[in-house]
């Protein structure tokens, strides 16, 4: 079930090409302001990070914030990411070009925060870890062989 006004709030924002701060105290204070009820508002704000270039940093902060109460003390039984929630995670974190900077975060915050978290997430967010540790090697190496060629 899709909250009506935050389908509005998404379209405005991706058609401004960023989240500003004061478009997360909106998003905060007006649209959400229990937090997530529904996994679909939670797939809005994941998919949302994706789609719009750029952010204020409080969006991460936010969206990591309420992603990880909703999976882990949201959903029955509180404190546990079981099957179904960790493959529905997974499915709305992962994307074609690999998980955002901030879909690691939620996987990895969500490990953290739960009394135990199924496989699935787990092995996700290993992943994602791994992944990034790969990357900033590769950049490493790229910024040492320029230094070499000056």
């Amino acid at each position: 079930m899709i909250n009506r006004s935050l389908q509005l709030f998404c379209n405005r924002v991706v058609a401004a090409g960023r989240i500003t701060a004061a478009d997360v105290q909106i998003l905060g204070r007006d649209l959400l302001p229990d937090g997530i009820a529904h996994a679909d508002e939670a797939d809005m704000l994941i998919a949302l990070d994706r789609a719009v270039p750029q952010s204020d940093v409080s969006y991460a902060d936010f969206v990591s914030a309420a992603v990880v109460n909703f999976a882990v003390w949201g959903e029955r039984p509180t404190g546990y990411v079981d099957a179904e929630i960790a493959r529905w995670l997974v499915g709305s974190l992962r994307s074609d070009a690999g998980p955002t900077p901030l879909a690691a975060r939620i996987a990895f915050e969500i490990v953290r925060e739960a009394e135990t978290s199924h496989e699935i997430l787990v092995a996700f967010a290993i992943g994602c870890a791994h992944r990034r540790h790969n990357t900033e090697q590769a950049f490493g190496v790229i910024e040492l062989d320029l230094r070499d060629a000056a």
